[in-house]
């Protein structure tokens, strides 16, 4: 099933050569990265440490907007450590990731902090595309 946005409130554009083993940088400049396979080596990030980095942004910036909706104060020194893992599925068929997400909320009771993470979860978007595709653990710390 796929959704269609109602309203593009944001594009993000990028170009990107040579594959694990080239380098990507966005239109505006901002981002300007040398890309190498993990566990070559090489200097470089990979796209794992990209979406390790995008999909905790993301997850943080779905906690502030759903706070303020459910009674909850997002603390200011919330953080969140992901972990993105690469590998084989479908008997080596093809190539898949696992995400988890563990979630640091200082300050809130656990009432809380598991309102505020199920909550967020339902509406941030890296969370609703990848929810059915890919195993994604929420882990309250």
């Amino acid at each position: 099933m796929t959704t269609a946005l109602d309203k593009v409130l944001y594009t993000a554009e990028a170009h990107t050569t040579g594959g694990r083993d080239g380098a990507g940088k966005s239109s505006d400049g901002a981002i300007d990265v040398k890309l190498s396979s993990p566990g070559s080596g090489k200097a470089g990030t990979n796209p794992e440490q990209l979406f390790a980095v995008g999909y905790a942004a993301c997850f943080i910036g779905a906690m502030k907007a759903v706070g303020p909706k459910i009674s909850v104060k997002v603390p200011d020194d919330v953080a969140i450590d992901s972990k993105v893992s690469l590998g084989p599925i479908n008997g080596g068929a093809a190539y898949g990731i696992a995400v988890t997400l563990a979630i640091t909320l200082p300050g809130l009771d656990d009432a809380q902090k598991k309102l505020l993470v199920e909550t967020a979860h339902k509406v941030c978007p890296y969370s609703n595309a990848t929810r059915g595709n890919i195993d994604v653990n929420l882990e309250i710390v």
